[in-house]
């Protein structure tokens, strides 16, 4: 039941990913879905498509919480063969 729904939710993501880059005019899209660790996935993909660069989001945990879970960026930074680009979520303006 809930791998229906993950398919769902990815087939939903997917069509939004191009919808967006289509709106900003950028037409060479190729859009894939994998499963596994998203560490290894993400490091997979980068020898795969031959990638010259990474970008991927901070979710911005602390210490204790990316002790805890690990960090994606932080090990995608270290062992991706390619430049890798940590976007941080930007901080409200209060």
């Amino acid at each position: 039941m809930m791998e229906i729904d993950l398919k769902k939710a990815a087939v939903r993501i997917t069509e939004k990913v191009k919808e967006l880059c289509k709106k900003k005019s950028v037409n060479e899209v190729s859009v894939e879905v994998m499963e596994g660790d998203p560490r290894d996935v993400l490091c997979e993909a980068v020898d795969k498509h031959h990638a010259t660069i990474l970008v991927l989001g901070s979710h911005g945990y602390g210490i204790v919480k990316r002790a805890v879970l690990g960090s994606v960026s932080d090990y995608c930074a270290h062992h991706a063969h390619c430049s890798v680009m940590i976007v941080k979520k930007p901080k409200n303006k209060e």
